[in-house]
């Protein structure tokens, strides 16, 4: 099921509403997820809001590709060897994060979980939004994933800018802590994931 493509002016609205600190509905290569200014905690506050989401519980951040990334978090020899061979792809590597990462997106940790994602929508608009965007799920929390618009909550919808890229393939993405050698979600790619952790 399609919705047909995303404008270059919607991703454009989505940004602005992002530099504004406000929330962004986006298509991904699991589920939907929900988008706002990783690196300002009010928007940040403003997803956990939404979501009802545990404060304890830290987001992770999307950006288009390492280099956005750089500012942000400080990649190990191994851990960019495992990004190079699995991203973009439905896999968020757990990471040291930079002080410019508020702490209310890590629950106050010292690592981030960095998501390039493999969709053309979510990278237009991480791109175009010259920053990193949250990248969690856009349902409240417990429920299940949104894999079409219609699946999202209706006060979501209203409150987000939402980019219709039709339906998704649904799952999560495998959640992976290089240097412990730890999955800590198996999602779609797990197993060569674990194949990778296993040969290197």
């Amino acid at each position: 099921m399609s919705a047909g493509p995303v404008s270059d002016e919607a991703i454009e609205r989505a940004a602005a509403r992002i530099h504004d600190g406000g929330l962004v509905v986006y298509p991904t290569e699991t589920v939907y997820g929900l988008g706002a200014d990783a690196t300002d905690p009010d928007a940040v506050e403003r997803v956990f809001a939404a979501k009802g989401r545990d404060r304890d519980r830290p987001v992770s951040m999307a950006v288009p590709d390492l280099d956005a990334a750089a500012p942000y978090v400080r990649l190990t020899d191994r851990e960019r060897a495992f990004a190079d061979a699995f991203l973009p792809g439905p896999v968020t590597l757990v990471v040291e994060r930079t002080a410019r990462v508020p702490d209310v997106l890590v629950a106050g940790g010292d690592r981030v979980g960095l998501r390039i994602p493999d969709h053309d929508i979510s990278r237009r608009l991480v791109a175009a939004a010259e920053r990193p965007v949250t990248s969690t799920s856009a349902n409240r929390s417990g429920e299940p994933s949104a894999r079409t618009v219609a699946d999202l909550p209706a006060d979501l919808r209203e409150r987000a800018v939402v980019l219709d890229g039709g339906e998704t393939p649904g799952g999560g993405s495998t959640v992976i802590d290089v240097i412990a050698g730890t999955i800590h979600r198996r999602g779609a790619s797990a197993d060569a994931v674990e194949q990778w952790l296993a040969e290197h």
